[in-house]
């Protein structure tokens, strides 16, 4: 996970969105997601779909990371309610949720402290617990999985092993697998030099039959710029040398935080690309200066789609 610097030039309240629907529009190209609505001009990113289709979660973060809060729709009636502060967050910084296979677990990335201390601790994962209709926690799995450094990105397999970020202070950031075995966390093994590098390897999203891993990284040969989105298949249980990805998934901007929906329909990545160009054609009012710079592609995080189906026969080439 990568705090990056961000200039926020108004926070509209999120009540003011327009009230339209959001809808999954993916097509073979990356394009906005529910732009206006999830896509709105704010720093927004770590998109995470419950396995029944039923639940949307995502990040919106501020100035430096100095904030992250995760937010949280509902589909009712077949319809998407209006994104709003999921019920566990707003307080510290959140971010980055993701589900297990199984509905189960909700996972996500906090700096909040382990008791009812007022003081903000370093990052560590934290997941809610299903039972029946409601959600326990959240609740630290503790060591080994987290320690004294900063832990990012869960991702779930169906047998339970995570896969995470951890910095490394001087070192960098490096994916990291602990499996589940006996109903206990191993200890966090680094991924291998196929996948991570001499630089940073961050915010991995695994499949959760663990076929293969997509995964952001930063200084390798091929990166368009300030990091770029990769895979590697994994075949006879290992896995294989990380593919940088074409077809426009990557940009001259960062391109990171991927997500495939249960469904396996819809890719998500998110990305810093700037869409909006200058000069303008022809001079604008203050109304529609500060319109433009507030909309999807103003070089702060957007959430982008595209049908999954493309990217899947782009693995399956290699």
């Amino acid at each position: 996970m990568k705090l990056l610097p961000l200039i926020v030039l108004i926070f509209m309240s999120q009540n003011s969105v327009a009230q339209e629907q959001i809808q999954f529009i993916a097509s073979d190209t990356p394009g906005v997601f529910a732009p206006g609505i999830v896509s709105d001009g704010f720093a927004n990113r770590d998109i995470a779909i419950s396995p029944d289709g039923n639940d949307l979660f995502y990040t919106i973060q501020w100035y430096f990371g100095l904030y992250s809060v995760i937010l949280h729709s509902q589909k009712i009636n077949n319809r998407w309610t209006n994104p709003d502060t999921a019920w566990f967050s707003g307080r510290f910084n959140d971010l980055e949720p993701a589900f297990s296979p199984d509905g189960s677990k909700l996972f996500f990335t906090s700096n909040r402290p382990l008791n009812s201390s007022d003081s903000a601790k370093d990052y560590d994962i934290w997941y809610l617990q299903k039972k029946g209709t409601r959600w326990e926690g959240p609740i630290n799995p503790g060591a080994p999985v987290n320690t004294d450094k900063d832990e990012f990105y869960p991702s779930l397999t169906k047998t339970g092993n995570l896969y995470f970020t951890r910095n490394n202070k001087d070192a960098g950031d490096d994916i990291f697998i602990s499996e589940l075995k006996d109903g206990k966390y191993s200890l966090p093994q680094p991924l291998p030099e196929t996948v991570n590098s001499k630089g940073d390897d961050f915010n991995a999203f695994i499949d959760p039959d663990e076929k293969f891993i997509i995964f952001s990284s930063y200084k390798r040969k091929d990166d368009l710029g300030r990091g770029d989105l990769y895979f590697a298949l994994r075949k006879d249980g290992n896995w294989q040398p990380a593919v940088h990805f074409d077809l426009g998934i990557n940009s001259t901007a960062l391109d990171y935080s991927p997500f495939v929906s249960f469904d396996h329909r819809y890719f998500f990545f998110t990305s810093k690309r700037q869409s909006i160009k200058f000069p303008f054609q022809k001079a604008k009012s203050a109304c529609e200066i500060r319109h433009e710079l507030n909309s999807p592609g103003n070089a702060f995080e957007d959430i982008y789609i595209m049908n999954f189906k493309v990217v899947k026969e782009m693995m399956q080439q290699h």
